[in-house]
């Protein structure tokens, strides 16, 4: 199934805590010299415009990144990028993780993507031309495998699906056992929503009987986007987690209670 397009809930809560935690473990990987991979399996298209008609039409943005922006300092990494792109493509211009990843990343750095939906990557290659982006249209996962270990072998992967496939909280778990142990060196970041069922816990508990070294699980709390909204939260499970991301994360949670 290949309906889901991410315009319609780019810039709202969930998004917020997944950029601004990427923002600060990419700003940690790129302190050292040393050349990064960046993988991710489920990409979008990379550019969102938060005054199109699919953003306005839920209203999530509205109730996220424009609501929430002063939680961070101006030298936060994730704030630099929103700057950036606003000042390059217009004031309601959102960097998806892949154009945000693309911002950061340096010269030395090796850049993977992967999306499936037709429309969604041709928007990504137009939005990440002349990045050196090597955009791949298949199946993330695929992708995931066949990368791994990839070169250079320090860096961070960013799993990101949609949950459209219902089979993925299923199946996600033993895909992380393989990718760690072919890539023992590498961060694994895992989005999930927290949803009203809680249909994540099965996976989260899947996870955490892995045996994966440095593993962090991240999770905020919000009030729905709209009334009928089922989705109350957003997580990062994050294998081989940064020093210091605990902290970060901490910091982040007490800006989400005030809400």
């Amino acid at each position: 199934m290949l309906s889901y397009q991410h315009i319609f809930h780019a810039g709202n809560l969930a998004d917020v805590q997944k950029h601004a935690i990427l923002a600060w473990m990419l700003a940690y990987l790129t302190r050292k010299d040393k050349a990064i991979s960046y993988i991710e399996t489920h990409a979008g298209r990379g550019l969102y415009d938060l005054g199109s008609a699919e953003a306005v039409k839920t209203g999530e943005a509205a109730q996220g990144v424009a609501r929430v922006e002063d939680w961070f300092a101006k030298d936060h990494p994730y704030v630099q990028v929103l700057a950036a792109m606003r000042e390059r493509h217009g004031a309601q211009a959102y960097a998806g993780s892949p154009l945000l990843a693309a911002e950061m990343l340096r010269s030395q750095d090796s850049l993977h993507l992967a999306e499936l939906h037709p429309q969604e990557v041709t928007a990504l290659r137009l939005a990440l031309r002349g990045s050196g982006a090597k955009i791949h249209h298949q199946d993330g996962f695929e992708l995931a495998q066949s990368l791994a270990p990839p070169t250079p072998r320090r860096g961070l992967m960013l799993i990101d699906p949609s949950y459209e496939m219902k089979e993925d909280y299923g199946r996600i778990p033993a895909i992380i056992a393989k990718l760690h142990k072919k890539w023992n060196v590498g961060i694994i970041a895992l989005w999930y929503p927290i949803l009203t069922n809680n249909a994540h816990e099965p996976m989260l508990n899947a996870l955490q009987y892995q045996d994966l070294p440095g593993a962090e699980r991240l999770e905020v709390r919000f009030p729905p986007a709209r009334e009928g909204h089922r989705m109350i939260g957003s997580g990062m499970f994050v294998v081989r987690a940064p020093y210091g991301i605990t902290d970060e994360a901490a910091r982040l949670s007490k800006c989400f209670h005030q809400l």
